[in-house]
């Protein structure tokens, strides 16, 4: 194909990927999809997108359409890739990939009848700081992989969330903490024992039944001596917002900045640490979206738009839409693709169940 046509589904947070995928030489930002059809026409016109779809279903049936990039409501993540896949469209969605490991592993099967790519468009492995510890691990500095920990923390106590998120199972959306982990390891999670701690307000714990303020877990990973510790809060628990990884090696290990802006740590030897400052790695992709690993660029298509949002979760969004939009052309498998998806999503599934029953060991499905 010359160009890839990509819908953008969602288009709060999936704005920020519209004009990304407008300049990518290979990807034709063919159209975008909401109900609301004012904030619909909002974005169109802000971005002069034509075709405008306040129905899925007839997105969907559209012969033209390549490809989608989900960015709707958590909920509603599995059942929609599942159509996509089933209409034979390439298929992109944010996190989580689903909230049970029924729809995970439908999504997998999906994929595999329908021979189309799919992507779960994770932030955590795209970023500055996963590329850079990446690079450690590929080229020996680190040595050998002794153990990793990931943490999503985050205070949504406050007003103005949707109404969905109040209440929800912290480990239910465990991907940005879980899969730098199993990504730097090159593996995939075979267990999890986990432990819930506190207790949120009783008008949350209604909604979903999760009484828990933080869920700690630890994965054992599949045909390997590593384990990881991941831990996830959401509610009633102080700190400032953190989404994080650690990789302890023989010869170097990496931990995540302990406050915003101080930088990360690099530890060598026995006594010696530094902070270091992760290099941008925007130079990996094409220069057309190169600039969009910063914090902002300016929009010269669309002069009455002064700024396009860049830089988003450490500069990973040109590379989540690179990554997308190659394998299409390539016709391999995404980094994240379904069945990688899949363990890392299942992971904090797994996690939260093993919470609810006291810390019983739960095994995850294969995909």
């Amino acid at each position: 194909m010359d160009k890839v046509k990509v819908a953008v589904v969602g288009l709060g947070f999936g704005a920020e990927f519209i004009p990304i995928y407008q300049r990518h030489p290979d990807a034709e930002l063919w159209a975008i999809c909401q109900r609301d059809e004012d904030n619909l026409n909002k974005i169109g016109d802000q971005f002069g997108v034509e075709r405008r779809f306040t129905s899925y279903e007839a997105l969907l049936e559209e012969s033209e359409l390549d490809a989608v990039h989900i960015n709707t409501p958590i909920a509603v993540h599995g059942a929609m890739s599942i159509a996509a896949l089933n209409a034979g469209k390439h298929t992109a969605c944010t996190v989580p990939m689903a909230t049970t490991t029924e729809e995970c592993l439908e999504i997998v099967a999906a994929r595999e009848r329908s021979g189309k790519v799919y992507m779960m468009m994770e932030t955590a492995i795209f970023t500055r700081e996963y590329l850079y510890a990446k690079e450690l691990v590929d080229t020996g500095k680190l040595g050998k992989i002794q153990f990793l920990r990931g943490s999503h923390q985050q205070n949504m106590g406050l007003p103005g969330w949707p109404s969905y998120w109040y209440g929800f199972p912290p480990m239910h959306y465990a991907t940005h903490a879980v899969s730098p982990l199993l990504a730097l390891a090159g593996g995939a999670a075979e267990s999890v024992v986990c432990f819930g701690s506190g207790r949120i307000k009783e008008e949350y714990i209604k909604h979903y039944n999760a009484p828990f303020a933080v869920e700690s877990t630890l994965v054992k990973l599949r045909d390997s001596d590593l384990a990881c510790e991941v831990t996830r809060s959401l509610f009633d628990t102080i700190r400032q917002y953190r989404e994080s990884f650690d990789v302890y090696g023989t010869k170097l290990s990496f931990e995540w900045e302990q406050l915003i802006g101080d930088g990360p740590v690099i530890y060598s030897g026995y006594e010696d640490a530094e902070r270091v400052e992760v290099p941008d790695y925007g130079h990996r992709l094409p220069s057309e979206i190169s600039a969009f690993t910063q914090a902002g660029v300016y929009d010269e298509e669309h002069e009455h738009t002064s700024f396009i949002q860049g830089g988003g979760h450490g500069g990973s969004h040109p590379h989540l839409v690179h990554e997308f939009v190659r394998s299409v052309v390539e016709g391999r498998e995404a980094i994240g693709d379904a069945r990688q998806a899949a363990n890392w999503t299942m992971t904090g599934i797994c996690a939260h169940e093993s919470a609810m029953r006291g810390g019983e060991r739960i095994t995850i499905p294969t995909a």
